[in-house]
């Protein structure tokens, strides 16, 4: 039931304090009573995890498809529809000992003839095909024209490329590749594409061995690539991606390049090294060997959707454009009794998002609109790649240009606590207590949106929270880790609410019962306040790595 009367009532006891702040209407409609009943039934056992393509998903996007509906908010997809489908894709290999090969011939013409999983094996995107041509080493494989960066600028035309994993300046924090954070050009989908629209006929990546050795047994590498059984959680990428890879693309073993480089005379780690470069790699042609490569991979349509919901914009001349309120609701599922409940990732992001909007039909209902038009968000597939953002940035339901800021939210229901010994998990992040956190955010993303940073600062003046930034050059990845990664790569302002990692994070103890909901009503009310200021600001904030506007 909307709580109209309860925030009405509470308006009008703080109603003075309120229109001095310019508080926005219905913000003390979002409360921790109401967070904690909507968690309890998200992150419920019978929700088994909300993995992507199970029933439980599925029941959970139609749930929150029901509360946008029962608030009165316009479906935002198309054909008056809640949901934005779109299509993952799973691979397998197609069977057959001659189905996945490669072979090399060396300049006495021997042939050396090697099966899937015996130094290379194809990456999941790759095309099916068969091509026979020479190879060309070309760096890091990387084209990034914003940077003044391309490893393409000649001779991979009708080639086979040989590329190197990752990026210049891995490990440098003034590297123009998002400093310490992995950045989007160096992910092998990218290069591969990269690498077809410079005319490369196939692609082989290796490991750069200069920063990293390479696994030390490859054929394992493999078959954890390319499982006998399927997982229990399968990869996934999007179909649209895949699409447009029509060249076979493979991984091969460091022992396998060296040859490939030896024989045209040259050293492995000595080119990795050389490929460390400003602008670019020359790219080097490696004469002494031709590879044929065979790929089969068979590709599977695995369909997906978003729930979106649309309160319209009052102002005629800026309804056209959006301000987005996310947050992901799919987590890592359950293996057999074992349950990965997703309460803080993110359970808590959702229902947040839940009572924002909430807050902003009440409004409406009211009659009052923001000038902007306001999207919520509940994105799935988060935790397979950011995929559900990601399809929406593909296809979205308006021009990206339109739309003015995103706010995501993900994991804002702890205490960040990283522990002496925590593992991978916590790789680059400082050894911290949950008490140190105890009333602090994290902004994600603050140094690239310097205009919705302040803004966020503005809001926080009455409300309280330690607001913390750290992380945007950090290698945890935490920023490129969650939605609002996407569109700052399309130039979106966009911005991260994230509370932190903690023990529980991906394990079966991320329960509800866990979940500090007075301080997550804090930070819903927040991102609800900040994303009210931005609907009605007569400016937009700048593009990520803009100048910050002079406009309060």
């Amino acid at each position: 039931m909307l709580k109209h009367l309860t925030a009405l009532a509470c308006a009008a006891i703080v109603g003075a304090p309120l229109a001095a702040q310019q508080r926005a209407p219905q913000n003390e409609s979002i409360r921790q009573e109401d967070l904690r009943a909507d968690l309890f039934f998200i992150a419920a056992d019978s929700m088994r995890g909300r993995l992507t393509d199970t029933e439980e998903n599925r029941a959970t996007a139609d749930f929150i498809r029901s509360r946008f509906e029962r608030m009165g908010l316009k479906p935002a997809a198309p054909n008056n529809s809640y949901f934005q489908n779109y299509n993952l894709m799973t691979a397998t290999l197609a069977p057959g000992e001659t189905a996945n090969v490669l072979e090399v011939t060396a300049a006495d013409g021997s042939v050396r003839r090697l099966r899937e999983g015996q130094e290379f094996y194809p990456h999941r995107f790759s095309a099916s095909g068969a091509v026979t041509a020479p190879v060309v080493f070309a760096g890091f494989g990387i084209s990034a024209p914003p940077l003044g960066y391309d490893d393409y600028r000649a001779g991979v035309k009708g080639r086979i490329v040989l590329a190197l994993d990752h990026e210049p300046g891995e490990r440098d924090p003034t590297s123009p590749f998002d400093g310490l954070v992995t950045s989007e050009s160096s992910t092998p989908w990218r290069k591969a594409l990269a690498a077809q629209e410079a005319g490369a006929t196939a692609v082989l990546f290796v490991s750069d061995v200069h920063k990293h050795p390479g696994p030390a047994n490859f054929e394992g590498t493999a078959r954890t690539y390319w499982p006998e059984q399927p997982p229990r959680i399968l990869a996934y990428t999007l179909a649209a991606w895949a699409d447009h890879i029509r060249i076979p693309v493979a991984q091969i073993s460091p022992a396998l390049a060296a040859s490939l480089v030896g024989a045209a005379g040259k050293n492995l780690d000595d080119l990795a090294k050389g490929s460390e470069t400003a602008r670019g790699f020359a790219p080097l042609a490696l004469a002494g060997a031709r590879v044929s490569i065979h790929t089969a991979v068979d590709r599977h349509i695995v369909p997906d959707r978003n729930v979106v919901a649309l309160v319209e914009g009052s102002d005629p001349r800026l309804k056209s454009e959006w301000v987005i309120v996310s947050a992901h609701f799919d987590h890592n599922g359950a293996d057999g009794a074992q349950i990965f409940n997703g309460a803080d990732d993110n359970g808590s992001g959702t229902v947040a998002l839940l009572e924002i909007a909430e807050a902003y039909a009440l409004t409406a209902r009211d009659g009052t609109h923001p000038r902007r038009s306001v999207l919520f968000a509940a994105w799935n597939s988060e935790e397979r790649g950011l995929l559900g953002a990601w399809a929406f940035t593909e296809q979205p339901l308006v021009p990206l240009s339109s739309i003015a800021a995103v706010l995501n939210m993900d994991m804002i229901g702890r205490n960040e606590e990283i522990p002496i010994g925590g593992g991978a998990r916590f790789a680059g992040l400082d050894v911290q207590t949950a008490e140190s956190n105890s009333n602090a955010l994290n902004l994600m993303a603050f140094s690239k949106v310097p205009d919705i940073t302040a803004a966020v600062e503005r809001a926080n003046g009455a409300i309280g929270l330690e607001l913390k930034k750290r992380y945007d050059n950090n290698s945890s990845n935490l920023v490129r880790r969650s939605d609002q990664w996407p569109f700052l790569q399309r130039g979106v302002p966009a911005m991260g609410f994230i509370t932190g990692l903690h023990p529980d994070y991906h394990t079966q103890y991320d329960r509800p019962e866990k979940i500090n909901y007075a301080k997550m009503e804090k930070i819903a009310r927040l991102v609800h306040q900040v994303s009210w200021d931005l609907a009605n600001a007569d400016a937009r904030p700048k593009a990520p790595g803009a100048k910050p506007s002079t406009q309060n």
